[in-house]
């Protein structure tokens, strides 16, 4: 393996916090976003050549991560799916802490959103994603990022009967992922 290779790869597991993130945020916490991230490494990792040094590593594995991910939901079309989540709640307990229960909360409204405004918002908010690293992630343009974004934070508000993030608990990556967006702040900050 050269040097060239090694580096590649440091920057391929530096990136795998943020890929099991981006994974548990799409399919939820446990082996099938392990797996998914798993088999996103490995594609990347036997398509390593067509990686074009110079350019965005973090990006690249998202969007192989993102691809995957839609590849195994056409394969599972015929499977029976939890989409109420009341098998996978069975699976674990809630702690009864206020901010893991705005979580939930936010959780479960997060799963309402149309798969394109939860992903562009999950980029966004809680990936850390640039609107223009999104939009190339996502295959589209920057202000249709921007649309779903915005369209993603006002329906989350509408779902959980918010008019302010103070409404949740301490914990900040909800709120920023919550973030309301320009046009609403206004609304709210008149109510507040």
């Amino acid at each position: 393996m050269n040097e060239h290779s090694l580096e590649l790869k440091d920057e391929m597991v530096s990136c795998i916090p943020s890929l099991r993130a981006f994974a548990a945020s799409l399919v939820g916490m446990g082996d099938r976003a392990d797996d998914l991230v798993q088999e996103a490494l490995m594609k990347a990792w036997s398509n390593l050549g067509r990686f074009e040094p110079g350019t965005n590593m973090k990006a690249w594995l998202f969007t192989i991560l993102r691809n995957t991910l839609y590849s195994t939901h056409r394969k599972r079309k015929r499977e029976v799916q939890d989409v109420d989540g009341r098998y996978s709640a069975t699976l674990a307990s809630h702690p009864n802490q206020t901010g893991h229960l705005d979580l939930d909360d936010f959780c479960r409204a997060l799963d309402q959103l149309p798969d394109d405004q939860r992903e562009a918002l999950i980029l966004i908010g809680a990936s850390g994603f640039s609107y223009e690293e999104a939009a190339e992630i996502c295959g589209c343009a920057i202000g249709t990022v921007k649309s779903r974004v915005n369209r993603a934070r006002a329906r989350l508000a509408d779902i959980m009967g918010t008019e302010s993030t103070s409404e949740f608990g301490p914990d900040r990556a909800v709120e920023a992922v919550l973030a309301l967006s320009p046009a609403s702040t206004v609304k709210i900050s008149a109510m507040e």
